[in-house]
């Protein structure tokens, strides 16, 4: 187990074990650039435990991102344990969307209000619009994304929610 006085050998080890384990490193290994690329290699929701700098870096976020994907195409839910930076992404987010609806209501709210996210979303379920930003809720917006629907989403999306008019803003 690695603490914040563990060194980078030890933490190094750690991370390629168990990339989470970035956590309990100190801020200085946490900012450290091989330390966090193993980590987020290994595990890339690690990237929540990395420096703001780091998270910022955009090798460091496509490496994490890449493992994201592999998680969230099994496991859609699993965006909550993302870091702020891949729930505004709008690839991570498909792919989870695509696996688990749900994960919808992880996404960052400028997503929540994106166009081709929230078609992703009435394509599945026209019931997790309750998740969406105001943007995303426009009923001028709406029926905008509702133009590239299939048929049965576009059904549900008019019957139910056009048709009750209670969501609309």
């Amino acid at each position: 187990m690695i603490n914040e006085n563990s060194t980078k050998s030890e933490v190094l080890e750690a991370v390629k074990k168990g990339g989470m384990d970035l956590r309990f490193a100190s801020e200085e290994l946490q900012d450290d650039r091989d330390v966090v690329m193993a980590a987020v290699r290994q595990n890339g929701f690690a990237l929540k435990y990395a420096s703001e700098t780091l998270r910022g870096d955009h090798e460091v976020v496509m490496a994490a991102k890449a493992k994201v994907l592999e998680a969230v195409k099994k496991e859609g839910i699993d965006l909550r344990f993302a870091s702020e930076e891949l729930k505004d992404d709008r690839d991570v987010v498909l792919e989870a969307i695509k696996q688990n609806g749900d994960a919808f209501s992880y996404a960052s709210y400028r997503l929540r209000g994106d166009h081709e996210v929230v078609m992703a979303v009435l394509e599945k379920d026209w019931e997790l619009l309750k998740w969406a930003s105001a943007k995303g809720r426009n009923r001028d917006f709406i029926v905008k994304v509702a133009r590239g629907l299939s048929d049965t989403a576009l059904y549900d999306v008019v019957t139910r929610w056009v048709g009750t008019g209670s969501h609309w803003q």
